[in-house]
């Protein structure tokens, strides 16, 4: 019977690494016995992962990959499970009168897992190289220079930020994985977090050893054994034959895994924001009242249960459902065609009968000229969600009904993202992947990058550019994302549907948190007792 020890130390004999690789390599083959024996000293898991050469968490590839390699990392601050910043590897901080300039003391006795002392000249020299992957488009942390001007250490514990944003959003920015500055274009950088990278073969394994010299208690997982696979299909039957204790997976399919006395199905939050985008300056779609009659005509619940299978978190605007960020509003998005009617012969587009079978089609017509209500539908497909499709015509067989004409077209990716930014379209469906800091401006605010529905509205400028980046404070800061999600419902830009959710299929629970997102997928490993 085959058994992987715990290894607890950084310093492993040569002979004994290669042994473990040996029985690592061998790791898909294990029996249910053995996998067992396993969570005795930690837990061993499956996930896709056909990308990742390395772990540097600057630069990641993959989704799940990165929620494996946060074990390993830790920032400045990191959000609990109210969605708040708390500090981390600064033990607190302060910040100047005005707002501008920011200071992080560091906590003592923090080192990293090759026993050197974290520094605050390691937190600056991390955040730089962030800045400059930044100014060449590339990183998971390219928002942080929208928010950083200059970062410094003054001494060996203090970090010195003066900000480009003087707002409570700031402190969001800060979570960010600190590395040691001599590695931080390492491939394999070393952390600060409960676990080490013991052993890793691209593309077959990775075994992280608890921490010995971690600043908080010894991990009560002292093992997190994982094995890559290449396909959900392959994933999924491993964890069926018992050959791994649990698997992260954002296939739909795993929606039929319901949680029981022996195996549990618990979801967690993607950034994955899916959206129908409208170009607003389409003569179409130029009016407020056709885009809220669109956002009207979207069956939510159809989606949601006959698409998704529930694997969604269901949102009516860019913010976070079930956090404090997310809108406190009396409206809702519903299916109601009447409304949709109503909204449509407000806005002159006349309903006008084409078949026998009483099919109709809306027209206006403006100085002698007749236009029809017929919108040009994008829709890109991506490896891990192969139903879009299949939203993107379930919304136009209802558009069709309230008499909105829709040719649906399937393109690629990079010819979604072309006409995106050239504005030849009237919808598309399409994702955002959504930053840690609750600020939609990238979104909304006229003119900007992700801005891709050309709104513009001087209201909205304001709210988020002078109210948002100008609070200090969390109350302050909430009012103005209330009134942000707001103007958003008024305006109808475009139509928020859902963040996409993930699936934790495991065997035994080894995480009390609350709040279960990406990139943390799987905070609370550590210290959750058997």
């Amino acid at each position: 019977m085959m058994h992987i020890p715990f290894i607890s130390s950084i310093s492993i004999p040569t002979r004994l690494k290669r042994l473990a690789a040996c029985l690592l390599a061998s790791a898909l083959l294990l029996s249910g016995a053995a996998a067992e024996m396993m969570t005795d000293t930690g837990v061993h898991m499956g996930i896709i992962s056909v990308s990742s050469t390395q772990v540097n968490p600057l630069t990641p590839v993959e989704r799940e990959f990165m929620s494996v390699t946060s074990l390993m990392y830790e920032g400045l601050m990191r959000l609990d499970d109210d969605y708040q910043p708390q500090p981390c590897l600064a033990e607190r901080y302060s910040t100047s009168t005005d707002g501008k300039t920011w200071f992080f003391y560091l906590r003592d006795g923090v080192s990293f897992h090759d026993g050197t002392a974290l520094t605050a000249y390691d937190v600056a020299a991390t955040a730089s190289e962030i800045l400059r992957l930044a100014e060449e488009g590339q990183g998971r942390y390219q928002t942080l220079k929208y928010f950083v001007a200059s970062i410094e250490a003054s001494d060996s514990r203090t970090v010195v930020v003066r900000t480009n944003r003087a707002n409570y959003g700031f402190l969001f920015a800060m979570t960010f994985p600190v590395l040691k500055a001599s590695e931080v274009q390492s491939p394999n950088p070393v952390g600060t977090g409960a676990y080490f990278l013991d052993m890793f073969e691209p593309g077959v394994y990775m075994l992280l050893s608890a921490y010995t010299g971690w600043w908080q208690n010894l991990p009560e997982n002292r093992q997190v054994l994982v094995n890559f696979f290449t396909t959900n299909r392959e994933l999924i039957s491993a964890y069926e034959y018992s050959n791994v204790d649990a698997i992260l997976t954002r296939a739909i399919t795993a929606a039929q895994y319901r949680s029981g006395v022996s195996s549990y199905n618990i979801d967690y939050r993607t950034t994955q924001l899916e959206t129908l985008l409208m170009n607003n300056h389409a003569p179409e779609l130029a009016d407020v009242q056709v885009r809220q009659a669109i956002r009207y005509m979207i069956d939510m619940d159809d989606i949601v249960n006959n698409v998704y299978y529930g694997m969604v978190t269901r949102t009516d605007t860019p913010l976070i459902p079930g956090t404090w960020t997310y809108w406190n509003g009396e409206h809702h998005q519903e299916y109601n065609k009447q409304r949709a009617m109503e909204l449509l012969d407000a806005a002159g587009w006349d309903r006008f009968t084409i078949s026998d079978a009483g099919n109709e089609v809306r027209i206006r017509i403006t100085d002698g000229k007749q236009a029809n209500l017929h919108l040009r539908f994008y829709v890109y497909e991506e490896q891990d969600n192969s139903v879009r499709v299949e939203v993107a015509n379930r919304i136009a067989d209802r558009l069709l009904e309230v008499g909105i004409e829709c040719s649906v077209n399937t393109i690629t990716y990079k010819e979604a993202a072309e006409k995106l930014k050239a504005g030849s379209y009237d919808l598309c469906l399409a994702a955002y992947n959504i930053d840690f800091t609750p600020d939609p401006g990238y979104l909304l605010i006229s003119g900007n990058t992700g801005n891709y529905m050309r709104y513009k509205s001087g209201e909205m400028d304001a709210l988020i550019q002078t109210r948002l980046r100008g609070a200090m404070d969390y109350a302050e800061y909430r009012q103005a994302l209330m009134e942000i999600q707001n103007q958003f419902w008024q305006d109808c830009p475009l139509v928020c549907l859902y963040y996409r959710n993930g699936a934790i299929l495991t065997r035994r629970m080894f995480t009390d948190a609350r709040d279960v997102r990406e990139p943390e997928v799987l905070r609370g490993i550590e210290t959750f007792r058997k």
